[in-house]
Parts: structure tokens; sequence; C-alpha cells
């Protein structure tokens, strides 16, 4: 057994296998883990997933949304265990692997169209 079978398996073990199948330009809500003194708290994320990235256990999602007037983005690892729940509200209809055009618009600009033949 060499040593990338020895990491491919101890990673598989951390693997969540919950999570929805998630594109680029799909409106999520992720429920992340806040803690707070001694407690845990979810905390819920809504946004535009503008780009995805790597695979496995080191996957990401860079998700966007504005907050008053400013745009925020965060980049969430999908297999973290501060990462509650990841739904899917809306399924957009883009043309690009990474959307970060959006971050020049303003407005009623910044809208994808929904997609609907995929399911939610």
């Amino acid at each position: 057994m060499n040593a990338q079978e020895i990491i491919r398996s101890i990673e598989a073990e951390h693997l969540k296998t919950n999570l929805p199948t998630i594109y680029v330009g799909d409106t999520v809500k992720v429920g992340v883990k806040i803690k707070e003194g001694n407690k845990y708290r979810v905390q819920p994320y809504e946004g535009v997933v503008i780009s995805k990235r790597n695979g496995g256990i080191n996957e990401t999602i860079t998700v966007r949304r504005v907050f008053q007037g400013v745009g925020v983005e965060r980049v969430f690892l999908l297999h973290s265990p501060r990462i509650e729940t990841i739904q899917v509200l809306r399924r957009g209809k883009v043309r690009r692997a990474k959307l970060y055009y959006l971050r020049d618009r303003v407005g009623k600009a910044t809208r994808i169209k929904q997609r609907f033949d995929r399911a939610l």
C-alpha cells in the first residue's frame, strides 16, 4: 500500500455522503456552526455559488451575497465539520464555470435566470 492509497483511505472516512449536487449559479443556504461561549448554534448563510474548486475532501464553494449594500463572499469547505447543512434553494442558468463578473454588477444586474431542468 503506497502513501497515496493510505491518504485516500483516511480521507474517505471524513467525506460527507448527504451533500446535494451543487452547481455554479445555484442559490444555496449553508448552515454554519458558530461557537458562542461553550455552546454551538447554526447560522444560515444564503447566497449564489460563484465558484467551485478541487474535489474530494478539499472541495470548496464560494458563496456570494449582498449584505447591507456590501458584497460579501465566503469560501466553504464542503466536507468540514463546521458545515451542518447545505440546501439548494434554486438552480441558476449560467454559461460560465466561474461567476466572478457578478462582483462588478449592482442591483438587478446581478440576477441569474432560474433553471427548471435540474431537480432541487
